[in-house]
């Protein structure tokens, strides 16, 4: 498991996460509005034995979910089940849940993408906190791995997967919150640079509201090119990018021919990206050196583009994410 990235959005350093791949989020909606309808259907669920009611909320959610990728817990006639894991701060335990289908029964058949069956990623309201893990699969249907949350606060948990059965990439995600202590991050500056596990990384390229952009992420050690960059879960780099405020979910295509086991690459990783509207971003990357994944934070505020605020470019689905 990474250790979870810190996004100080006022200029500390985050860990971040990546990945050959590309969502992009819709029109603008609050996120009070977001965290309504996830915690009234929780409330459903617990009211169903754990399994939300086959009604309206199934096609609310398929309705959110096409508006804005990663902010509904339902889609395609799938759904993220209840979501168990310790309550507090430094409780050691165990984060589990199921996929369910129409019928509310846990699916156990899911197409590998970028090397994993499901992508977990769980990052809290502000940012702070990132992470990018790959739970186990039961027999039963269940993820889980062990958890243990080492700051407070409310976390939106992201599951990214294809299930057989479906055929389409789906991106699902519920919200959870985390008793303790808690001071959240404050907002700043662009993060371009990042230091972590010994690598300096450095972001060039700019975010342009509502038309593509190129980005590059440059990784040196003690000032020199880091040219031994491994394969990791299909690329040499992997990037998740979140709309600052609702969490809106992106992926980032690594630019280049797929690599071959025993390639090596660097020291730097382009990404083709687009960003539905003006605001800011905040950005996980993760590249591997010497069998060891390391994490590298950014915060990045858009340019000005060529489509109004809230509009969807054409294409906005990617499925070879």
């Amino acid at each position: 498991m990474h250790t979870p990235a810190k996004l100080g959005l006022y200029g500390l350093g985050l860990a971040a996460v990546f990945g050959a791949a590309f969502l992009v989020a819709g029109a603008i909606v609050p996120p009070s509005a977001v965290e309504s309808h996830a915690e009234a259907a929780d409330d459903a669920a617990g009211a169903h034995g754990g399994h939300a009611p086959r009604t309206q909320p199934r096609a609310e959610g398929d309705a959110a979910a096409h508006a804005l990728p990663g902010l509904s817990l339902a889609a395609g006639g799938f759904e993220l089940g209840a979501i168990a894991a310790p309550h507090r701060t430094g409780a050691g335990g165990e984060l589990s849940f199921s996929i369910l289908d129409a019928h509310g029964e846990a699916v156990t058949e899911f197409t590998e993408t970028h090397e994993k069956d499901l992508h977990l990623i769980v990052v809290r309201s502000d940012g702070a906190e990132f992470r990018h893990v790959h739970p186990a699969l039961g027999a039963d249907g269940t993820w889980s791995l062990p958890w243990t949350w080492e700051e407070a606060g409310t976390y939106r948990v992201f599951a990214d997967f294809t299930p057989t059965a479906g055929g389409e990439q789906l991106t699902l995600s519920r919200t959870i919150d985390v008793g303790g202590d808690f001071e959240p991050a404050s907002g700043g500056a662009d993060v371009r640079e990042a230091a972590v596990g010994g690598f300096d990384v450095r972001l060039t390229g700019d975010l342009v509201a509502g038309g593509p952009s190129t980005l590059a992420l440059d990784v040196t050690r003690d000032g020199a090119p880091v040219t031994d960059l491994q394969p990791y879960l299909g690329a040499f780099g992997h990037l998740v990018v979140l709309r600052d405020g609702d969490l809106a979910y992106l992926h980032a295509h690594p630019e280049g021919e797929a690599p071959e086991p025993g390639d090596r690459s660097g020291p730097a990783v382009e990404f083709a990206t687009e960003t539905p509207t003006a605001g800011r971003y905040l950005l996980y990357f993760d590249f591997r050196v010497g069998d060891e994944v390391h994490s590298a934070p950014f915060v990045l505020t858009t340019s000005e583009g060529g489509a109004a605020e809230g509009d969807i470019p054409e294409g906005d689905h990617d499925d070879s994410h």
